[in-house]
């Protein structure tokens, strides 16, 4: 008998863990995974203190920000977040998530996250629409994002010292975006490469849907221009 959930979520985690011979990327979701959840807040939560203070250092830990759907992640929370977790977050993102509402589909760029996010998290998960095809701008300006963070730690003194998990981060190395998106790598490359923001640590929305849409018209053109399509 456990004296809490918490202490048996870690309990149970922790044996599957060294189960497995304590892989190098093993997520746990707690409970209480958003500020929203928690009682009263993330620093002073029971839950989330056990979690942190009982969970094998080696495990990852999910967290999708204010809400479950967040529309803003600030460095203030995140750094909250670490201290009671005492780790890292892994952000799960919900930003473009529509399994709950199909009538609703964001086609915006990745936008309301604090400069210098990936410094602060042990890695990032993007959570996309149901509909394949109109993952094509959050996916192409997520790229061009973390271009810009990738920068910033190039230029800690504009966002902070970079930190070791940019080592692990849960994103597809360009090479790979290009796959998920059914565009062509040399596009990918020109939304990494021609953002002067993604050069020097900025990230701007607008240039990032700007250069999304750019690459998103001429894969819709060169489909177009192929046999059987």
């Amino acid at each position: 008998v456990f004296p809490s959930l918490a202490q048996a979520q870690a309990s149970v985690a922790n044996e599957v863990y060294q189960e497995l011979g304590q892989p190098s990327v093993f997520l746990f979701c707690p409970t209480e995974y958003c500020s929203s959840l928690c009682s009263p807040s993330p620093s002073q939560s029971c839950y989330l203190q056990t979690i942190g203070q009982e969970l094998l250092p080696g495990i990852a830990v999910i967290w999708t920000g204010p809400k479950v759907v967040s529309q803003e992640l600030s460095a203030e929370l995140l750094e909250e977040v670490e201290a009671v977790l005492r780790r890292p977050p892994v952000i799960w993102d919900n930003l473009y998530a529509n399994d709950y509402d199909c009538r609703r589909v964001f086609l915006g760029p990745y936008m309301g996250r604090a400069p210098g996010l990936m410094s602060r998290l042990q890695g990032l998960l993007l959570n996309p629409n149901c509909e394949l095809q109109a993952n094509f701008i959050p996916i192409h300006t997520l790229g061009t994002w973390f271009g810009s963070e990738l920068g910033s730690c190039a230029h800690p003194e504009r966002a902070g010292t970079p930190h070791p998990c940019l080592r692990h981060l849960c994103l597809p190395s360009p090479a790979g975006l290009p796959r998920l998106m059914g565009c062509s790598s040399s596009g990918m490359e020109g939304a990494l490469g021609d953002s002067q923001g993604a050069q020097d640590g900025s990230y701007s929305p607008q240039e990032a849907l700007e250069l999304a849409l750019r690459d998103w018209v001429a894969e819709i053109n060169q489909q177009a221009l192929e046999p059987g399509k």
